[in-house]
Formats: C-alpha cells, sequence, structure tokens
C-alpha cells in the first residue's frame, strides 16, 4: 500500500470478489468522471454511491452561484449516468431532508444501509481530507489518478531540489506523456514557445466564444434552487450557459480546438474591453469537475498540430498549461501542506476593498474584469494574475481574503488548483515557492497587453499628480517597502536602480501618492 501524506491510506484499487456487505462510496461534486478510483474499487452489486448536495459545500466561501448550479446540475447528471450503469445512488438534492454537511450525510446513510466503511477518492482540498479523516466512519482513501502525475511522482521530483520551477517540471511531463516529443527531443527543437505567444490585443476577434448549452429541465430546477437559496452570494447567475454533461464538454473541446487553438497562442495573455472570451478555451471547469481528462484534452490539441491546422506556439502554450501548470500547482499545493493557503510571507494585512465585490472605480481594467468576473464566473490568466491579483499584491491586501475571492467567484476554483496560483503565483504569499519574483507590475503591462487604457478615467502615461495611473504609484510604493527582501533578487535589479536614479523628491510625490490611495481605498472611498 502507498502512503498518500495527510490522507490517510492509499489503497490498490482492486474489485472486491464475494463480499456481501455494503460499503458507501462518496462521489464528490468535482469528482464527475465514469473512471474515478473508487468506482473502480468498488462493486455495483452491493455497494451504494452517496452523493450529496448541501449547504456547507456551497457557503464556506460565498460561491459564485453560476459556479453552484454548473455543480449541482453536472452532479444530478452524473448520478443518472452511474444509475444507467447500474449503480445504487444514494443521491440527496438540496431540497431534500438530509444533513448539509458530506460527513453529516454519509453518517445518514451509514446508518440507512447499515455500513460502517466508505470509499472516498482523495478530495482536492485539505479540508474535506481531515473532514473525512475525523469521521467515525472506517474511510478507505483511494488516490486521485485523473491527473498526470501523482503526489508521489511530484515529491519524488521536488526532493533535494533548492527550487521548484514549472518549466522543468513540464519536461519531465512532456517526456513522460511523449507529447509533442520527438523521442527524448520536443518537437520543433524548443521546449517553450512563450516568446511568441504575447502579441497585443487584435484589431478585431473572429472568435464568437463558447459553445453555449440552453438549460433543460433538469437544469432550470437547479437554477431556481441555487437562486432561492445562494441568490445574496456575488454573481448573476443567469443567463446560464455551461456544459453539464460529459457529452456537452466533449462539444465544448471540439469547438475549442477547431475554432479557436489556432490563434489562442498568439493572444492569449491580451485583453480587451468587452471581449470576455478571445481565443481562450473555458474548459477548466469541465477539466476540474471531471467532466474531461487532461490527457485527452491535451491530445487533442497536439492532433491539430499534427494535421497542420494548429500552428505549434499555439498548441505548446495551450498544452503547458494543463500539463506544466496544472499539474505543478497540484504537486504544490499537497507537497506544502494544509497550511499553505494561510501563508503571508510578505505580511500583507489590508482588507479586500469593496470594489472587488463590485463597487465603482475609475479603473478600467478592474472594472472590466470584476465585472466580467460576476457577470461569467471567469477571467482568464492575465486578468487574474495582473489586473485584479497585480492590484491586490500592490496594495497589500490580506492574501488570505485574496485567496477566499478567488476560490469563490471562479467557476473553475477548487482550493488545491486556487491555492498556488492565488497564494503562490499572485500574491507571493508563500515566499517564493512557485515564483522566483512577484508578478507586479505599473499601468505599463496592462497598457501593452490590452485596450483598457484608451478609456480609463486615469492616465497610464501619467507617473504623478492627479489622473495618475494608480498602477503606477503602487509599484514604486511596494517596491519601496518591501526593498529589503526583494533588492538582492537578480530579476529585480533593474527595478530598483530605476527606483533609486529618480530624485528623491520625485521618490517622496509618489510615496506620499500612493498612500493617499491606498487610504482612501481603506476608507471605502471610491477610487
Amino acid at each position: 500500500m502507498e502512503k498518500d501524506e495527510g490522507a490517510g491510506w492509499i489503497l490498490p484499487v482492486v474489485a472486491p470478489i464475494g463480499r456481501l456487505m455494503t460499503r458507501l462510496v462518496l462521489v464528490l461534486g468535482d469528482q464527475l468522471s465514469e473512471g474515478l478510483s473508487a468506482l473502480r474499487a468498488a462493486d455495483p452489486a452491493c455497494d451504494v454511491v452517496v452523493m450529496a448536495e448541501v449547504m456547507a459545500e456551497g457557503t464556506y466561501v460565498p460561491h459564485h452561484p453560476k459556479k453552484i448550479a454548473l455543480v449541482l446540475a453536472a452532479m444530478r447528471k452524473f448520478a443518472a449516468h452511474l444509475r444507467g450503469q447500474g449503480w445504487q445512488v444514494a443521491y440527496r438534492r438540496l431540497d431534500e431532508e438530509g444533513a448539509e454537511t458530506i460527513v453529516g450525510e454519509l453518517l445518514r446513510r451509514a446508518e440507512e444501509f447499515g455500513a460502517v466503511e466508505v470509499l472516498a477518492t482523495t478530495p482536492g482540498e485539505w479540508r474535506l481530507i481531515r473532514a473525512l479523516k475525523e469521521a467515525p466512519l472506517t474511510v478507505h482513501f483511494h488516490a486521485d489518478d485523473r491527473f498526470l502525475a501523482t503526489r508521489s511522482d511530484f515529491a519524488d521530483w521536488a526532493d533535494g531540489k533548492k527550487q521548484l520551477r514549472m518549466e522543468y517540471f513540464y519536461r519531465l511531463m512532456r517526456r513522460k506523456t511523449g507529447l509533442l516529443m520527438e523521442g527524448d527531443r520536443p518537437v520543433g527543437g524548443k521546449w517553450n514557445y512563450d516568446a511568441e505567444n504575447r502579441k497585443a490585443p487584435p484589431k478585431g476577434v473572429d472568435h464568437p466564444g463558447p459553445p453555449q448549452f440552453p438549460p433543460d429541465t433538469e437544469v432550470e430546477e437547479v437554477l431556481a434552487l441555487v437562486e432561492a437559496r445562494f441568490g445574496t452570494h456575488f454573481g448573476h447567475l443567469h443567463p446560464f450557459w455551461f456544459a453539464t454533461t460529459r457529452a456537452q464538454a466533449l462539444e465544448a473541446l471540439q469547438h475549442f480546438i477547431a475554432h479557436a487553438l489556432p490563434r489562442f497562442g498568439d493572444f492569449q495573455d491580451a485583453m480587451m474591453v468587452d471581449e470576455r472570451w478571445l481565443y481562450h478555451s473555458i474548459l477548466s471547469p469541465y477539466l476540474n469537475i471531471g467532466l474531461l481528462s487532461p490527457l485527452e484534452v491535451c491530445q487533442a490539441a497536439e492532433a491539430e498540430w499534427q494535421a497542420g491546422r494548429a500552428p505549434l506556439n499555439a498548441v505548446e502554450g495551450f498544452i503547458r498549461q494543463i500539463l506544466g501548470w496544472r499539474e505543478f500547482v497540484r504537486g504544490i499545493y499537497f507537497l506544502e501542506g494544509a497550511d499553505y493557503p494561510t501563508r503571508n510571507a510578505l505580511g500583507h494585512s489590508r482588507a479586500l476593498p469593496p470594489l472587488f465585490w463590485g463597487a465603482p472605480t475609475g479603473m478600467q481594467c478592474l472594472s472590466q474584469v470584476v465585472r466580467q468576473t460576476q457577470e461569467e464566473a471567469y477571467a482568464h490568466h492575465i486578468q487574474r494574475l495582473m489586473v485584479t491579483g497585480n492590484f491586490a499584491l500592490l496594495a497589500g491586501i490580506d492574501p488570505a481574503e485574496v485567496h477566499d475571492w478567488y476560490l469563490a467567484v471562479y467557476a473553475d476554483a477548487f482550493e488545491w488548483v486556487e491555492a498556488p496560483n492565488t497564494v503562490g503565483m499572485s500574491q507571493f504569499a508563500d515566499g517564493g515557492i512557485v515564483g522566483s519574483k512577484p508578478y507586479v507590475s505599473s499601468g505599463a503591462y496592462i497598457h501593452r497587453m490590452s485596450n483598457y487604457c484608451g478609456s480609463c478615467s486615469y492616465r497610464v502615461e501619467q507617473k504623478t499628480g492627479e489622473g495618475a495611473c494608480p498602477f503606477n504609484l503602487l509599484y514604486w510604493h511596494f517596491l519601496d517597502r518591501h526593498r529589503a527582501r526583494f533588492e538582492g533578487n537578480p530579476r529585480m535589479g533593474n527595478m530598483y536602480r530605476t527606483w533609486d536614479r529618480m530624485e528623491a523628491e520625485k521618490q517622496d510625490r509618489i510615496i506620499a501618492e500612493a498612500e493617499d490611495f491606498l487610504r482612501r481605498l481603506e476608507a471605502g472611498e471610491e477610487v
């Protein structure tokens, strides 16, 4: 047996022979995969699948109504699929009698079916792992093998390394899977085509976005329930268009591959006013709840390059996000342990300002991204990292509050993937485990990669004075207050040399104006 750190014993997936006692098979809302390890370990003839809609899972952070609706609708349809495969499924709907926690519902079903054992695929959040380990039931954890790197694979790779960098892990994963490889060498002679994937916004976008799936009767029932129970949460429930079955998710995959992948690489970092999708896939919600597998998604993209229908820079960049980054952050989350989401290496403590919840702001970039998040439960990686994340880091927002916000507002956010992206990559709250330097920038980066600045109340080219872009002020304020930590960082030396060349009077003015902006932000004033 393999010991999975922090999650109890991981049992080999072996179907029982000649056993009659009922066991419960827990299937969570982000485990909607037919080949789930707990299902493979169970016996449909005598074991009972337990699935439950419970208030605790919708409210431990105030999840976006669209996210809740996606998970609940997909759960109901997956339960029906399992029944069609011959499983007995004990399913509790939110508006039915039952417990309001996962463990509470397991205890209720254990009494109902006379079961004392539970088969569970290890959850992707320490919170649920801990709850199951503390339950007065015998819980057998099975490794979540829907990923391409096991937790032990990642731990072995990380062992003894002073720094963990995704690029080198990614190369290992390319070799392991054979994706975009010619023997032991990368196709095209390079591992990474990121330098070709940083084009400024195009003049126009000829892709309408992801396919939208009109709600059927069952989804409409879920929407009504979510409206009634979670209507006060941040986010618009309607219109709801997400895929809620594997067949629909596969359709979304094929749509992206055929219509958006060829231009994905060029414009994956671009941001545009009122252009929410550009050439992004919007597949992460389906990957993260189990309707799609990472390997099939990567193989579909690779096939487009092999067929000559998509360029290598686009295909490599897309595969790197899944095979490299997605697998890497999961490895970090479990390697670092349950306290990882609470880390605060920079000691930031400012409260999350109202503008993150939709309060008016004159900053067009933030206004665009927050409104899009509110309406779609989606923003792409640069909008998250270099707009909302950059602002939070520069302004010294408490990373725990930033973490809770990202976990709440995005449909693809589950803690194993969200925490390393937020606590590590975005907020540098892990002290440099995920990234070698903080991802901070002035307004110049946003201006280069978007068309937001042209319609902003502030002037991006203005460094101080009335109308100066807040990112310009906060950027230098951040570097100044954290100088002792970062001036020796070889990737940040040029920043400090630029700061040191400024006249003292200009430095003082920047700091004073930045602190005035932060005072108004703390006071809840519109900024």
